[in-house]
């Protein structure tokens, strides 16, 4: 019973994650008839909405960066049976996503760029979707649910084994080291329409990326060594490197 009900966990928790990615990239695309980034929360006052939208930003960032240090980990796993903690951690940023997107406090002016209307608005609406793709992709690529801990939640009830660590850069790995993250930013600053609060957000969740990536490869270096030096020497961190390519 408690395996079956760990299984239910972490089938509930991958599920919210789906249906909370995806109004993700609804909101950041402004499609309708989502509240989107530009559209919700419209009419607070500038700096009401800027206090919002910055304290909505900094506890993603928090809850995200806390969650997912090895310490955390550790200590987590004393609380929490170590096959639920990697579901429980996308649970708590599926919910602090979707606080953000309920809460968010959209600023539409001044406008960075608008292209809304001309040519130029479906290729830069195609070009996000594009790297919303790439993110989809890049996650089958490595291990899309082991990623959602779904594995990990379902293995004590399949007898299912950690599959041993190995160091392997698939097909987009091969050129860039952080396909993922690439998606998200193609994804998050290719709008017709850069306003003042998605100018916010795409630059307030860049700067948290290239933080994580950072971090994330303190730990691949601690985890595969020489292998992941030489990777990181040969294959660029986001844009690829022309004439070099990574190991496969």
């Amino acid at each position: 019973m408690k395996n079956l009900l760990l299984a239910l966990y972490g089938l509930a928790a991958y599920g919210l994650a789906l249906a909370v990615t995806a109004y993700t990239a609804a909101f950041v695309g402004n499609w309708p008839p989502v509240r989107g980034i530009d559209t919700a929360g419209a009419g607070a006052p500038p700096a009401v909405a800027l206090a919002v939208d910055l304290a909505l930003l900094g506890l993603f960032a928090l809850q995200h960066s806390v969650m997912a240090r090895p310490a955390f980990k550790r200590a987590w796993t004393r609380i929490v049976p170590p096959a639920a903690e990697r579901s429980t951690f996308v649970l708590a940023t599926t919910l602090v996503l979707a606080l953000l997107q309920w809460q968010w406090r959209a600023i539409p002016a001044p406008l960075v760029w608008d292209a809304g209307g001309t040519p130029l608005a479906p290729v830069l609406a195609s070009v996000s979707l594009l790297g919303w793709g790439v993110v989809v992709v890049s996650t089958y690529l490595i291990d899309h649910f082991e990623l959602f801990g779904l594995r990990q939640s379902l293995s004590p009830l399949f007898g299912w084994r950690a599959p041993a660590a190995a160091f392997r850069t698939p097909l987009l790995y091969r050129h860039v080291r952080h396909p993922l993250y690439l998606g998200f930013l193609i994804a998050f600053w290719a709008t017709p329409t850069l306003t003042a609060g998605h100018l916010l957000f795409a630059a307030a969740m860049t700067g948290y990326i290239l933080l994580g990536i950072w971090f994330e490869e303190r730990e691949l270096v601690a985890r595969f060594g020489a292998a992941y030096l030489r990777y990181r020497a040969s294959t660029g961190k986001l844009l690829p490197r022309l004439g070099r390519r990574g190991r496969s």
